[in-house]
């Protein structure tokens, strides 16, 4: 897919994981991007490649202060809206916080694209939203009730969605994502996701800690799919897939012993030692689910969504990004 450089996105939470990806993506395409970002979650590194490009543009804002969101949207076209606290354990010690952020900063970044007349509107949804219910595959029109103040605060952004297509006439596109994984996702901090925390572990010879037997399962989803996923979004011209919400996933469930084993098979090419390094099984965290999968079909048929990486497809890719560039020096 080609675009004329006059097109302008701003990416919020552009300096974090699956923002740089998509701030690094759309550069490559020659569009415009401009990317806000506080930096509580996110990395200046992350930014590193881009950083001096001449269609890129760092704001250093906070998405709960309105002004700082009118200022990013001006003169812009699109908005891919990745600013957010994640994770439900911290959502579940700092409730207040993550309602802030993920509600309040999400109507303010609503309300300023609205006024500054965005065409487009696409945002981080969550799997988190289909809660306690127990039909597999999810389908997007079927959820149960949340389980964390984080899963509260992503259906919520739904709903303002729906209200602010339906009320102000802005396009609204949500992505429900589902486990992303890939290049620069952080493996630091208590709140880090678990591929990256798993890698890191086994690359320092610690026992990787699992939650719970093993057993559960979820759809591990590669950031490059994520980012097929924003940019079908984004060029999509059928009327009939905006205003609603998609899976942005894989397809496909994995264990998180069937998830350990293809991360040490894929680290054993580079250290066979890691092979051996046993497991250590801990307690079931709270507000976790036990299995999670997503059918995809709605965005194959939408938007012509086509995931190209399978999860080991996926692993070989991200483990290798991890050993060049964050082994410790002293393994």
């Amino acid at each position: 897919m080609s675009i004329e450089s006059s097109i302008k996105i701003v990416i919020t939470g552009g300096a974090g994981f699956i923002g740089s990806n998509l701030c690094e993506y759309f550069i490559a395409k020659n569009y415009k991007v401009r990317c806000l970002d506080n930096f509580a979650t996110g990395h200046r590194h992350n930014l590193k490649a881009i950083a001096s490009h001449s269609n890129f543009e760092l704001i250093e804002g906070d998405i709960r202060n309105l002004k700082d969101c009118q200022n990013a949207v001006q003169g812009a076209d699109y908005v891919l809206h990745h600013a957010a606290l994640g994770s439900v354990p911290r959502s579940i010690k700092d409730p207040i916080t993550t309602n802030e952020v993920n509600v309040g900063g999400f109507v303010n970044m609503l309300t300023a694209s609205k006024e500054a007349g965005i065409k487009r509107f696409i945002y981080a949804a969550s799997s988190s939203t289909y809660g306690d219910s127990k039909s597999l595959p999810k389908v997007e029109d079927v959820i149960g009730r949340p389980l964390s103040p984080y899963a509260i605060t992503k259906y919520a952004n739904e709903l303002y969605a729906e209200i602010f297509s339906k009320t102000y006439g802005i396009e609204t596109i949500g992505l429900r994502y589902f486990n992303v994984f890939g290049r620069k996702q952080d493996p630091n901090g208590a709140y880090a996701a678990v591929i990256p925390k798993f890698v890191m572990q086994l690359m320092q010879y610690e026992s990787p800690i699992v939650n719970g037997d093993g057993n559960h399962s979820r759809d591990f989803t590669y950031i490059d799919n994520v980012i097929q996923m924003n940019e079908l979004a984004l060029l999509t011209k059928n009327p009939d897939a905006l205003n609603t919400v998609y899976n942005t996933a894989f397809g496909a469930a994995t264990t998180l012993n069937e998830l350990i084993a293809i991360v040490k098979a894929a680290l054993s090419q580079f250290d066979p030692a890691i092979d051996s390094i046993p497991v250590t099984y801990g307690s079931i965290r709270e507000g976790d689910i036990p299995h999670s999968l997503a059918s995809i079909e709605k965005a194959r048929k939408m938007l012509g969504y086509n995931p190209q990486f399978s999860i080991r497809d996926g692993l070989n890719e991200a483990v290798k990004w991890y050993w060049n560039n964050l082994k410790p020096q002293n393994s």
